[in-house]
């Protein structure tokens, strides 16, 4: 037989593995980590091996995007796992900042998989020390910027307090954007506005349409490195039904697309995909959807860097 007799280990979109060297300009990385303690669902840190297995669904090429093949333009890699304990963060979060660092300091773009929505903490803070001055795009239907307790700081809704305390981010060039639904507590958005960052009520981002948005957040930002965070909650149950936290309401698939091809001209250095919960996801549904976003986040990638043949 001339077919080879084994097949590896899967990667996403059938990535080389390994880690960025020259000309591998990103680096997947899956963070199977969650906190364990969601009062509703659990099991998120089974997100990257289910986004990886959906990423076969997903074609390499985009015929009306100058038939790029963004992964193979920019030298995507997937450099596996981070080899962690869920729900211990005083041991995991080193680990996901060191892995994260690794790539950002082999001068490429980390995309990391999640895991629930703590593991932005540990990818933000790798960020904010290689790129100072680090702003925050967060795409998310919850500010996840809640009172962080001493005794028990790290948890999924505590991630951007902690990165604003800790300066590992800008909070006052920072958006949290497509923000909806009820909330466990009153006065969330109050909080976020006073810690500095700039809330975007999904009314509002509908409303006043995606490239305005983003337009006015890219002029604040002033060309400062931004990290992409990209909650999929944002997205309605009834295309992503397997996430950590479901609020009725959200953007559609298409909806979805759109707002990422919109962040073209942003300077985005390192971005995370998470809250993809495979135990309540029906058919695959939200990681497919997740690994379809993370293919658009590619092409913007290659655009970016000029890759990208004119239509």
């Amino acid at each position: 037989m001339d077919a080879p007799l084994f097949r590896p280990p899967d990667t996403f979109l059938g990535l080389p593995a390994g880690l960025p060297g020259p000309g591998r300009h990103v680096g997947v990385l899956g963070v199977p980590f969650d906190c364990g303690i969601h009062p509703f669902r659990v099991g998120a840190r089974e997100g990257p091996a289910a986004v990886r297995r959906e990423s076969r669904l997903i074609r390499r090429y985009h015929p009306l995007i100058g038939d790029a093949n963004a992964p193979a333009l920019l030298g995507a890699v997937d450099c596996g796992d981070v080899a962690l304990v869920p729900a211990n963060p005083a041991e995991a979060f080193p680990r996901i900042e060191a892995a994260a660092r690794a790539i950002l300091d082999a001068g490429a773009v980390p995309i990391g998989i999640g895991g629930d929505g703590a593991i932005s903490l540990p990818l933000m803070r790798a960020a904010g020390r290689k790129h100072p001055g680090l702003v925050a795009l967060h795409i998310d239907s919850h500010t996840d910027d809640y009172p962080a307790d001493p005794e028990d700081r790290y948890n999924p809704t505590t991630q951007f307090t902690c990165a604003a305390e800790d300066g590992a981010i800008d909070p006052a060039l920072s958006w949290h954007a497509g923000i909806r639904g009820f909330t466990f507590r009153a006065g969330v958005v109050q909080r976020s506005q006073a810690l500095g960052f700039r809330v975007v009520p999904i009314e509002e981002l509908l409303a006043r349409g995606f490239a305005q948005t983003v337009a006015e957040f890219g002029d604040a930002a002033g060309g400062r490195p931004v990290y992409l965070c990209w909650d999929m909650d944002v997205f309605d149950p009834a295309v992503a039904p397997g996430v950590c936290t479901p609020a009725w309401g959200g953007l559609s698939a298409r909806e979805g697309i759109t707002l990422m091809r919109a962040l073209a001209g942003l300077n985005i250095v390192a971005m995370d995909f998470n809250t993809v919960s495979p135990a309540q996801d029906v058919g695959g549904m939200a990681a497919h959807l997740c690994a379809h976003m993370i293919a658009e986040a590619m092409l913007l990638l290659a655009g970016r860097r000029g890759l990208l043949a004119a239509t």
